[in-house]
């Protein structure tokens, strides 16, 4: 439905198909304009624009830097009409060369370092282009690539640039746009050139035949990378993987036997600062039990020290060790999600970016021949005018001196054309020489052979593919260098017993009633005096040995592990419980204790189920534990007790106690298990384990009552039991 107003037409609209519409819009604008790069040019937008930009300001490698200010302001106010801090911070990630591997712009000033420092104002930094951003540059003024209009229709811009370098591959490219990503690692130009001279020679060349020239990527700041050949090839094959890579490391031998571990590359993208950070933090909470120290002595160059806690420990455990706790080792995700021409988002692979790369430099070869081919006929036209001029002088003279009209007249005379009357016209006296004559000759002599050779090219495709296979040798000259990253060996497997790194010594574990834990040196007694926060008090008190691991079984049913030596020691407030274990906040601990091998524990819900568990069944390697015994709410767990005696006792909520042998209790490892006493209202209070030689006990006020005649509440698993004893306290008396 549509109504006709004063300011133009509203129409009625389903919102969620506006915001359809619009959504798709946006999510378009951000595909194709800001954040995949084109397979072609390896560039986005902003980075073209800042280029291009350049080269209109005539910042050549040979000439002269600009502020980046200057730079910034034009990028803005004519091609990018967007924040200038977005621009500059475009431009400063191109003079970065342990970001880029290849720099386009070449910075004078602070532009950041690999700590995480930031560049300094864009008043301050100066830039201008590298000869490898000229090579992506070159060709634009020989109608290589199409122009299209600036946002404000003033200037035009290039829609794509010539790259007569693999930019690409060779820079990688990283970017998030809606619904999809892009991450592609830098590569060594060199052997990305001869990858590419391969494929033009093997056009059915597949990904691993190309490994043998491109076996990896190759990042600015060096490194190792670990990934196994065939795992590369996969990825390259796809177009999506990831590359593990390694900080590069070395031994330095001391004085006395000791030896320091000196890091002198790190892995590309990580901020060595916050390396630093990492590792000191994962060394202050004892995640790195054979690490002594760790300090930065860098410079220039990086070089990170690494002190063994003791020179026996051997140092490719101690980097392994390292490897899996901080940033020294990374996976770097490979997704070569990118525009094509046509400028639709596509996963492609090594070959079929190279093949892209290659097509476009057949079409800019072809579009420069076909442009110089026209300004070659252009010149000769002239050329074949001048030639008329020297030998019909005399009359040429006469016609220019006494003519009305004498650019028609030497039209009519001689069958000129237009632009070869117009040119004689502009001659100079001084061009009349002999000397001009002879060199005018010369000149038509070159471009006739090259008009001649350029109509070759055009007609023959072989001979365009060896000009671009030409081309690519002269880039590889011209722009290669060594690789940086070295490809070794998958690693063989490291097994890493931190525990023999440990000191065994006593500890009593303290858990409060509001989560709290900690942990005190030697073992405090009973009545030990013991410090909480206001409101707060013991819940549960644990001796152990710092090489012990813990087991905490909650409300909810799963079983928790715990590392003695990982809770923090003092006599402070200690540290949430949560922090150690992702237990939910609606549930609680029920038990804490050390299972030791052999030990069986009696699990109990509310709901009157249970069974028994072996204790290493209740071991859980992670930090959301082990799911053990199913609880279905209202249901909680309420009990996990030792398994020690022979006779069960139940009690439930409606005051009715039964007991039954413990061999009627089935042992599982997981599940709801079995009902052990029946109810027709309520649930389970409480449950023990106790020796029928023993009976039955619980605590009565300051002292311990046992029951040794148990035959009026004997039965048998799942009955509903009968009145407990007179004075058996209301609530969990066996657990008090």
């Amino acid at each position: 439905m549509a109504t006709e107003t004063e300011g133009g037409e509203i129409r009625d609209t389903r919102l969620t198909e506006a915001l359809s519409q619009r959504y798709l819009a946006y999510a378009l604008s951000t595909i194709t304009a800001r954040s995949l790069p084109d397979v072609r040019d390896g560039l986005k937008p902003v980075h073209r624009r800042v280029l291009w930009a350049m080269r209109q300001l005539k910042l050549d490698p040979e000439g002269g830097f600009k502020k980046c200010a200057r730079v910034v302001g034009d990028v803005i106010g004519k091609y990018h009409p967007h924040g200038d801090a977005s621009v500059y911070e475009a431009l400063v990630r191109l003079a970065q060369d342990f970001a880029a591997r290849y720099p386009l712009v070449e910075g004078q000033g602070n532009f950041g370092n690999i700590d995480g420092d930031n560049a300094a104002a864009m008043r301050y930094t100066e830039a201008r282009l590298t000869p490898f951003a000229v090579a992506l540059l070159d060709g634009l003024d020989a109608d290589a690539v199409d122009f299209r209009p600036t946002y404000d229709g003033e200037d035009r811009e290039p829609v794509v640039l010539p790259a007569a370098v693999p930019n690409l591959l060779a820079n990688g490219a990283s970017g998030i746009a809606v619904g999809m990503a892009t991450s592609i690692p830098p590569h060594n130009v060199g052997e990305l050139c001869r990858a590419a001279l391969h494929l033009i020679r093997h056009p059915e060349a597949t990904a691993r035949e190309l490994m043998a020239h491109l076996p990896g990527p190759d990042f600015p700041t060096g490194g190792v990378l670990v990934e196994p050949p065939e795992a590369i090839a996969a990825a390259y094959e796809t177009g999506r993987g990831g590359f593990r890579l390694r900080a590069r490391w070395e031994v330095e031998r001391q004085k006395g036997g000791g030896y320091r571990i000196v890091v002198t590359e790190i892995p590309y993208q990580v901020q060595k600062s916050r390396l630093i950070e990492q590792i000191a933090e994962a060394l202050e909470q004892k995640k790195l039990p054979l690490l002594a120290d760790v300090r930065d002595e860098s410079a220039e160059k990086v070089r990170i020290l690494l002190e063994p806690k003791s020179r026996s420990v051997e140092p490719a455990v101690l980097m392994e060790s390292l490897f899996r706790t901080t940033a020294l080792e990374i996976r770097f995700p490979l997704n070569m999600n990118v525009l094509e021409p046509d400028r639709t988002p596509r996963v492609m692979g090594l070959k079929d970016v190279l093949r892209a790369w290659l097509d476009h430099r057949h079409e800019v070869l072809v579009r420069t021949s076909t442009h110089r081919l026209a300004q070659v006929g252009k010149r000769l036209e002239i050329l074949d005018g001048f030639l008329t001029v020297y030998l019909n002088l005399d009359e040429v003279i006469r016609i220019v001196r006494e003519e009305d009209k004498p650019k028609e007249a030497l039209i009519a005379a001689f069958g000129l054309t237009p632009a070869q009357a117009e040119a004689i016209l502009e001659m100079r006296l001084r061009s009349l020489r002999r000397l001009e004559e002879m060199e005018i000759r010369r000149e038509h002599k070159r471009l006739s052979a090259e008009r001649k050779g350029l109509e070759a090219l055009l007609k023959d495709e072989r001979r365009r593919w060896a000009r671009i296979a030409e081309d690519i040798e002269a880039a590889a000259a011209r722009h290669g260098d060594a690789r940086r990253t070295a490809i070794e060996a998958a690693p063989v497997p490291v097994a890493i017993d931190a525990s023999a790194f440990v000191e065994r010594e006593p500890i009593t574990v303290i858990l409060s009633e509001k989560g709290w834990i900690r942990a005190q040196k030697g073992h405090l007694p009973d009545d030990a005096e013991l410090r909480f926060k206001e409101g707060d008090g013991p819940k549960f008190l644990l001796r152990c040995d710092t090489l012990d691991r813990l087991t905490l079984f909650a409300s909810n049913g799963r079983a928790y592990t715990i590392k003695a030596d990982a809770i923090p020691r003092g006599r402070g407030d200690g540290q949430p419980l949560r922090m150690l274990i992702d237990l939910p906040p609606e549930d609680e601990p029920i038990a804490l204790f050390v299972a030791r091998e052999g030990q069986r524990f009696l699990l109990a819900a509310s709901d009157g189920r249970g069974f028994l568990a072996a204790a290493d069944s209740l071991l859980a390697e992670k930090r959301t534990g082990r799911q053990v015994l199913l609880v279905e709410p209202p249901a909680r767990a309420i009990a996990c007790i030792p398994a020690e005696g022979d006779m069960v006792a139940a009690l439930g909520e409606n005051r009715k106690l039964l007991v039954f042998p413990l061999e009627q209790v089935p042992e599982m490892a997981r599940g709801r298990g079995v009902a052990l006493q029946g109810y027709r209202d309520g649930g389970m209070a409480d449950v023990t384990v106790f020796r029928k030689a023993d009976g039955l006990s619980w605590k009565q006020g300051a002292r311990i009552r046992t029951e040794t005649d148990i035959t009026p509440w004997r039965g048998n698993r799942a009955g509903a039991g009968k009145a407990p004893p007179h004075g058996l306290p209301k609530g969990r008396p066996f657990s008090g």
